[in-house]
């Protein structure tokens, strides 16, 4: 593994890059960091891929230096990635939850960089409860009671790692997350408006694979919502029976079948699948 560390809209990204092979970039949930996709990114690794992780803009080992949170900063961030890491050839975007929506953007920016995208557990609309429960929490994540609010929220994202290994993720994540001038970055982005997404799904054209968990608690029916997104994106659902937020660290042997597949039928540079 090399570490990269990319300059852009004020501050520095931080990329793991491993393999050999056509690129594929992995980014990130709101709150989490790169390595939830180390599993799969090894499998990919294994199948003949270069992967690429980046650290969400104020996570992980990511700058804070930035005016910006959400879609579309992230969207500019997988852009400058794919710049720097693409070698002009367009490459594979697989983004979880709100970098899924940023992977649309991006995708529908650049098509010259994003030849197909991978979206797990997506987030391309805003959740149920309208203005007035995000506002709520927003508020709950406030000092002095939002670390113990999300820590309590987080633990219940992936299910599919049992009890112990989803809290002792949530400990790890919350460690990262308050570490010195980290919190506020992290309440910024959890500010995020999905509905910035909306015009690029009019026309959107690029490959698409839709992935979710059948015990995502940040649904109420999170396989009704795949299907939306995926009617949206043209795109191809597949579900990943007891995991959560985080089909590719609850279930990464299932997640890689999936996406090797899809990968394998999407059309190179060249226009050769």
């Amino acid at each position: 593994m090399t570490m990269n560390w990319i300059e852009t809209d004020g501050g520095t990204l931080a990329v793991e890059v491993r393999g050999a092979g056509p690129l594929v970039l992995c980014s990130p949930a709101m709150g989490d960091t790169c390595d939830a996709f180390d599993a799969l990114a090894a499998r990919l690794v294994d199948a003949g891929y270069r992967t690429a992780q980046v650290d969400l803009r104020g996570h992980g080992d990511s700058s804070t230096g930035f005016d910006r949170y959400g879609d579309d900063a992230t969207a500019d961030d997988l852009i400058a990635v794919l710049d720097r890491l693409g070698d002009g050839v367009p490459a594979v975007v697989i983004g979880a939850s709100m970098s899924a929506a940023a992977a649309v953007i991006a995708a529908g920016r650049r098509p010259d960089l994003v030849r197909a995208v991978v979206l797990v557990a997506p987030f391309l609309r805003n959740g149920s409860g309208g203005a007035m429960m995000r506002l709520l929490f927003h508020a709950m994540l406030l000092r002095p009671w939002g670390r113990t609010v999300w820590h309590g929220y987080s633990k219940r994202l992936w299910p599919g790692l049992g009890a112990d290994g989803a809290s002792e993720r949530a400990a790890t994540n919350l460690a990262s997350i308050t570490r010195p001038g980290r919190w506020r970055p992290f309440v910024r982005t959890a500010h995020t408006d999905h509905r910035v997404v909306g015009p690029w799904l009019r026309d959107f054209g690029t490959p698409a694979l839709v992935v979710a968990g059948t015990a995502d608690p940040d649904w109420k029916d999170p396989v009704a919502e795949a299907s939306w997104v995926a009617d949206r994106v043209h795109g191809r659902r597949v579900r990943i029976d007891g995991a959560g937020h985080a089909p590719m660290l609850e279930r990464p042997d299932e997640v890689a079948r999936a996406t090797i597949e899809f990968l394998g039928e999407v059309p190179d540079a060249s226009g050769r699948a």
